[in-house]
């Protein structure tokens, strides 16, 4: 068949436009993949946060969530210093392990205790907008930081439980700590009349799979706070195993997450 150059752009405009008018469906919901920029507003602050999305995504899936905490050195407001480091590398290195949304939210560099006040609240506000944007599933959140990301994540599993299926720590704290690359205080995360800290963090996790890592040669966070944390987790009945990494310091975040076998118990985790 012979066609007029005239003809044939208009059967190429037919058929982009779906054959009626209407732009081609795959087209226009096509979503962008890879780390996307997001930010949400908070009692008038703006929290800039990035979400990965798997190439392979679809929205006839339920996704798995993950939510990472950064650690004191990559407080801030650009955006882009939390995917540095952590769960962000490991993607890099390795996406094939991660089938899911990662939320990679930032705490600001205001002095304040990281995740504990509002950048905590505001962690949880960009999973909830992750789940509605890309098909998340509210059963499979799961929550890991390292360093004060740690503190962090100890810190919103043992006040909202609830929300997830499984938590991982590296080289967290539990009592009260100075940040030795912000200067930051950080209170302890137990009540203060509470006579053992551990236990009164650990309580409300009892029901939680926990996975902590911790180098033995940290000479930043003590190994002693992951030591005894398991111990109190083991007291309380949780589901919680600790690895300690031999001649590791306080890095123990690319080794912990350079594991395969982290990301498959993770996302084998369900929340009933």
């Amino acid at each position: 068949m012979n066609l007029r150059p005239w003809a044939l752009c208009a059967l190429v405009a037919f058929a982009t436009l779906g054959g009626g008018g209407v732009p081609n469906a795959t087209a226009t919901q096509r979503t962008e993949t890879g780390f996307l920029d997001r930010s949400l507003a908070l009692e008038g602050a703006e929290y800039p946060y990035q979400v990965y999305v798997p190439r392979s995504f679809s929205r006839a899936t339920k996704w798995p969530v993950i939510l990472t905490l950064h650690g004191g050195g990559e407080y801030g407001s650009d955006g882009i210093r939390p995917t540095v480091h952590g769960v962000a590398a490991a993607i890099r290195q390795h996406p094939e392990r991660v089938p899911a949304i990662v939320v990679f939210p930032q705490a600001p560099a205001d002095g304040k205790p990281g995740w504990q006040l509002d950048a905590g609240r505001a962690a949880l506000r960009a999973v909830d907008a992750a789940i509605a944007e890309f098909s998340g599933d509210p059963a499979r959140v799961y929550l890991t930081g390292y360093s004060a990301g740690g503190n962090g994540a100890w810190y919103l599993a043992s006040r909202h439980p609830e929300r997830f299926a499984a938590v991982a720590v590296a080289c967290g704290f539990v009592t009260e700590f100075k940040g030795r690359q912000s200067g930051v205080r950080y209170p302890s995360l137990a009540p203060k009349d509470a006579a053992d800290p551990y236990a009164a963090v650990a309580r409300p996790l009892a029901s939680l799979p926990i996975w902590i890592f911790h180098g033995d040669a940290d000479n930043v966070v003590a190994v002693e706070q992951s030591r005894r944390m398991f111990a109190a987790l083991k007291a309380a009945g949780a589901s919680v195993q600790y690895t300690e990494l031999p001649g590791v310091s306080h890095d123990a975040w690319t080794q912990a997450y350079d594991r395969a076998d982290l990301f498959e118990w993770m996302l084998k985790q369900r929340r009933h």
